[in-house]
C-alpha cells in the first residue's frame, strides 16, 4: 500500500510522456490545425464536457480566457435546455469526452453542425494518421478517415446524434465524436491509475495537459505579454504582484514638490508635511532635482546651521532616479533595490512629474 501513491504518479507521468510523443510526432499535424482554428476563431473558444471531463473542460476554458483566448464552458446538459444559444457562427467548440460516445456531448453535435462551427474533439481513441487518399469529406466540410477492414457498424443512437455520419453501412472504429470532427485529439492511455482501471484518472490528467498545452501555444502565437496578462488580472495577489506604478504613486496634493528658488526652512516643511522623506524640485513643470532626508543630513554634518540659508536648487540632487508610470511595480522595486533608494520619481517621456512612488507602498504588493 505504501507505494500507491508512487505508482498513480508514475502511471500518469508515463501518459503525459506519451502524449508530448505524439504531439511531437504522429499528432503534430492535427494539434497545428486545432490551434489554427482557434487562432482564427471570430468569436469564442466553447469548451464543453460531462462528468470528470466536464470539470477539466472548465479548467480549460478558464486557461483559454486568461492567456488571451475569449473562452467560455458549456455544460452540455445545459445546453439541451436553452444554453446552446451561447454558441454562434464564429465560434469554435472544444469537446471532451473520452470515450467519445458521451449521449449529451453527442446530442449537440446536429446543431453544431448545422451551424457550420469547426468542432475539435479530445477522446480516448487511439487515432491514427488518415492516409491522403484515405479520407472522405462529408456534409459539414470536414474530413474523417476512411473505413478500413477492421470496423464496425456504430449503434443507430449515433447515427441519430450526427446524421451526415450514417450515409455508409461500414464505419470506423473510431468514436462517434472524434469522426464528427474537424479535429480529432488523441488523449488515449495505456491505463487508468485507478487499481480498478476505472476512475478517471491518467485520463484527465492527460486531457488537462493537452488543454494548457494547447493555452499556452496560442498564447504565444498571438504574442500574449506580460501587460496583456498583468490587465487580466487585476485582483488578487496576482494582480497586486502585477500592479503598475501609476496605481501606487502619490500625486496632486500628496506629492511632495518645491520650486528651485524656495528657501531650505520651507523645504523641510514640505517634506515633514507630505511624510515620504523626500520632495521632488520642479521647475516649469518638469522635474530638475530631488532633495532626501539623507541629503539633508548629509548637509548638516557638512555646513552646520549655515543649510537654512540655502535654496532648494543649491541642496538638491540632479539627476535623480525615475521611472514611468506604466511600469510594473516590480520593476520599481527591482530598481530601488540596486539603486539602494526608497523612492523614484515618476515622469512622462518629457520629464514632466507625474507623482512619486515608495517602498512603502509597495508593501501592499506584498513584494516586500
Amino acid at each position: 500500500m505504501k507505494h500507491v501513491g508512487e505508482n498513480v504518479v508514475r502511471i500518469e507521468a508515463e501518459a503525459l510522456r506519451a502524449l508530448a510523443d505524439r504531439i511531437g510526432g504522429p499528432m503534430a499535424a492535427a494539434f497545428q490545425r486545432a490551434v489554427d482554428l482557434m487562432f482564427s476563431c471570430a468569436g469564442r473558444v466553447v469548451v464543453t464536457g460531462m462528468g470528470k471531463s466536464g470539470l477539466i473542460a472548465r479548467k480549460i476554458a478558464a486557461t483559454l480566457s486568461s492567456t488571451g483566448t475569449p473562452a467560455l464552458y458549456l455544460h452540455p446538459v445545459e445546453a439541451l435546455h436553452g444554453d446552446l444559444g451561447m454558441v454562434v457562427r464564429g465560434d469554435v467548440v472544444l469537446a471532451l469526452s473520452a470515450s467519445g460516445e458521451t449521449e449529451e456531448i453527442l446530442a449537440l453535435l446536429a446543431t453544431i453542425k448545422r451551424l457550420r462551427v469547426p468542432l475539435i474533439a479530445m477522446t480516448g481513441d487511439e487515432i491514427q494518421n488518415p492516409h491522403p487518399d484515405r479520407k472522405k469529406r462529408g456534409k459539414s466540410g470536414a474530413t474523417s478517415e476512411m473505413p478500413g477492414a477492421d470496423q464496425k457498424p456504430k449503434s443507430k443512437a449515433a447515427d441519430k446524434a450526427c446524421p451526415e455520419l450514417a450515409e455508409g453501412s461500414v464505419r470506423s472504429t473510431q468514436s462517434t465524436l472524434a469522426e464528427a470532427a474537424d479535429v480529432a485529439l488523441d488523449c488515449s492511455v495505456a491505463e487508468e491509475a485507478c487499481a480498478l482501471g476505472l476512475a478517471p484518472t491518467a485520463s484527465t490528467t492527460t486531457m488537462l495537459a493537452l488543454g494548457d498545452a494547447l493555452a499556452v501555444t496560442l498564447s504565444e502565437k498571438r504574442g500574449f505579454k506580460e501587460e496583456d496578462f498583468a490587465n487580466l488580472h487585476p485582483g488578487g495577489k496576482l494582480g497586486k504582484r502585477l500592479a503598475r506604478v501609476e496605481s501606487l504613486m502619490h500625486r496632486g496634493e500628496a506629492l511632495p514638490c518645491v520650486g528651485p528658488q524656495t528657501k531650505m526652512p520651507e523645504v523641510i516643511y514640505e517634506m515633514s508635511r507630505k511624510k515620504l522623506g523626500v520632495t521632488a524640485v520642479v521647475e516649469r513643470g518638469k522635474l530638475v532635482g530631488i532633495i532626501s532626508d539623507g541629503d539633508l543630513r548629509r548637509l548638516l554634518e557638512k555646513r552646520g546651521k549655515d543649510v537654512l540659508d540655502l535654496t532648494a536648487a543649491e541642496a538638491m540632487t540632479r539627476g535623480p532616479k525615475t521611472i514611468a508610470a506604466g511600469e510594473f511595480a516590480a520593476t520599481a522595486l527591482a530598481l530601488m533595490e540596486e539603486k539602494k533608494i526608497t523612492s523614484l520619481m515618476v515622469v512622462d517621456g518629457r520629464g514632466k512629474l507625474e507623482g512619486i512612488v515608495h517602498l512603502h507602498d509597495l508593501w501592499s504588493t506584498e513584494m516586500v
